[in-house]
């Protein structure tokens, strides 16, 4: 029994010096203590610890009655009481020591796990965060190009403006010479109406006198 208890606590022991140190071992370790915890392993370990305290409990009160009987008779112990007390105190404080010893490794892997779930929500939270920054970066940059890019177009709208402008003035340039043209056009038909009704009156007149003067020749010769 105690031979059995030595191996325990030594096995225990190097268990929960390979969950203290990084090593290989510490994620079969913590991998199997997983293992251990999912269904019917927790039932399976506290039965093994409740049996593991009732003898202790059992040791204590055997080292108990043995002390009463020493004082009971005025310290006139046999060597064998002796020996079966210095034993059953050595087997309940084996026992206790590795019940600590298992609840030491019960915490540290849950401090463990804790851990590596703290790990990995800071992880993915200092994640959101650069993202976070790299868009506002980007949104910075996005924001100087759409400005530059506004302000070219601005360029191009006073442009287009002004071309607009010298467009507008050239063509009511153009529509007061058309207006011009057209006053002179009148002016120019006009005239030459009236210098075809002239010409019309001055061939009535160039026949009147041809008519004149073909009489005035027939009756000279009659």
């Amino acid at each position: 029994m105690i031979q059995v208890l030595f191996t325990v606590i030594f096995a225990e022991m190097a268990v929960i010096l390979l969950l203290i140190f990084k090593t290989p071992l510490r994620k079969l370790i913590i991998m199997g203590l997983d293992r251990v915890k999912r269904g019917r392993g927790p039932i399976v370990v506290k039965t093994t610890g409740g049996t593991i305290f009732v003898v202790m409990l059992s040791s204590i009160y055997s080292v108990v009655s043995i002390h009463k009987r020493w004082i009971d008779e005025d310290g006139n112990v046999t060597p064998t009481d002796q020996i079966l007390m210095a034993q059953h105190l050595l087997e309940a404080s084996l026992m206790g020591f590795s019940l600590f010893l298992g609840l030491m490794i019960d915490r540290l892997h849950h401090y463990i796990r804790e851990l590596r779930m703290r790990r990995k929500s800071m992880e993915a939270v200092n994640k959101q965060n650069r993202g976070f920054e790299d868009g506002k970066n980007g949104g910075s940059d996005d924001m100087k190009s759409l400005e530059e890019e506004a302000g070219a177009l601005r360029l191009k709208i006073k442009k287009l403006e002004a071309t607009v402008e010298e467009k507008a003035k050239e063509s009511s340039d153009a529509e007061a010479n058309v207006v011009a043209l057209k006053k002179q056009s009148e002016h120019f038909l006009r005239e030459n109406d009236s210098l075809h009704e002239e010409n019309q009156n001055l061939r009535a007149q160039l026949q009147s006198l041809d008519q004149r003067l073909s009489n005035s020749d027939v009756k000279k010769a009659s």
